[in-house]
């Protein structure tokens, strides 16, 4: 059991310092945006690196986590996406920052597989659900980030130190704590990909992961620019601050929720939540009520992605790194059209009318996730 805690200790701090180095970087895209003279649309063609590097990554992913144990790609990538950090600090142009992004994204994307794997396997070890927790400490990482964000922000201090400091930081707790990592986790069987009709156990759990990732990643780029443009907060990290805050509770919380009232009503209720919550900071953009709104998008958001994550990992057909990077595939997808989506919906209409395309996500995970029990039922 000792063991055991030294792996779950040590995949907390990796999952908590990844949220660490992405809220970083998100709190600062109104900081980029004024820098580079970008308009709304601009911002979302360059926010598309992220997506498509990610897809590109997809067989790279893949193949290195059947190839090598887990910690070995984790570690690697870990490290690239701390230091592309320095270079987005350091985009003077908008190619630059479109390259950094690339490679920040593709890191993350490896990273992410690895992470979630080792969360699955250990998990199983333990024999009750703890993927929720994982994924509370990646948002409570990202609380961390972007709370020193806004204390960097408040103190008019400059985007290179500070993005240069979360680097050095989470490098160096990652060199110390690689060490306890699992090992030893290679998976002997369902590390072959077949180029046959989709499959539909994963088809269904790719389209919940779709939907929320389009609310979650339009959050986490836009929530900022939505509180300084659309509220008109001079701290414009509040709403992505409270988003983050709720969405690490969520998840936290969730594995015990789902215990309590079930996946497919958890689905539902996450639904609903993310549906009230923007029609609250759209149809009353003000302070107090687009927080109470960006907090019930956190909390319904939460517990979407590591749930299905959890259901991936017992797929008849695949293997838990094979199936995670498959399902994961369609949240990239999602993140590849949601915030550029944003962006030419906002630059067309305004920013308030585009997030209601959140809403509208947040719902179809009904019906999605009551076609994947019912096949889960009739199989």
């Amino acid at each position: 059991m000792q063991a055991l805690t030294k792996h779950r200790l040590s995949l907390s701090i990796f999952f908590f310092l990844t949220g660490v180095n992405f809220s970083s970087w998100a709190s600062r895209i109104p900081t980029i945006k004024t820098n580079l003279g970008l308009n709304e649309a601009e911002l979302g063609t360059v926010l598309l690196a992220m997506p498509v590097s990610s897809l590109i990554g997809l067989p790279l992913s893949g193949w290195l986590v059947s190839k090598y144990e887990t910690r070995v790609p984790l570690l690697y990538a870990f490290l690239l996406n701390a230091i592309c950090l320095t270079f987005i600090a350091l985009a003077s142009t908008s190619f630059l920052l479109v390259s950094a992004l690339f490679m920040f994204s593709m890191s993350m994307r490896i990273l992410n597989i690895a992470m979630n794997t080792q969360a699955i396997t250990l998990q199983k070890q333990y024999d009750k659900k703890m993927n929720g927790s994982f994924h509370g400490l990646w948002s409570t990482g990202g609380i961390i980030g972007v709370g020193f964000s806004t204390l960097l922000i408040s103190l008019d201090v400059a985007m290179v130190p500070h993005l240069f400091a979360v680097s050095g930081l989470t490098i160096a707790a990652a060199l110390y704590f690689y060490r306890y990592l699992l090992q030893n986790d290679k998976s002997s069987a369902g590390n072959k990909l077949t180029l046959s009709k989709p499959d539909p156990y994963i088809l269904y759990l790719g389209l919940l992961v779709f939907f929320a990732a389009l609310c979650e990643g339009g959050m986490f780029d836009w929530s900022g620019i939505y509180f300084q443009q659309v509220v008109g907060e001079e701290v414009f990290t509040a709403g992505y601050f409270i988003f983050m805050i709720f969405m690490a509770l969520s998840r936290f919380i969730s594995d015990r929720i789902i215990d309590k009232i079930g996946m497919p009503a958890t689905y539902m209720m996450s639904a609903l939540l993310i549906f009230v919550g923007i029609g609250l900071a759209v149809l009353f953009p003000s302070f107090w009520p687009a927080m109470i709104g960006f907090s019930l998008v956190g909390f319904g958001t939460a517990a979407v992605i590591p749930m299905t994550y959890t259901l991936a990992g017992s797929s008849p057909k695949y293997s838990a790194g094979i199936a995670i990077s498959l399902v994961t595939t369609f949240g990239i997808v999602g993140m590849l059209i949601g915030p550029p989506m944003i962006g030419y919906l906002a630059h067309a209409f305004n920013l308030q009318v585009s997030f209601v395309a959140f809403a509208l996500a947040g719902v179809l995970l009904i019906p999605i996730s009551k076609m994947f029990f019912k096949l889960q039922r009739d199989a």
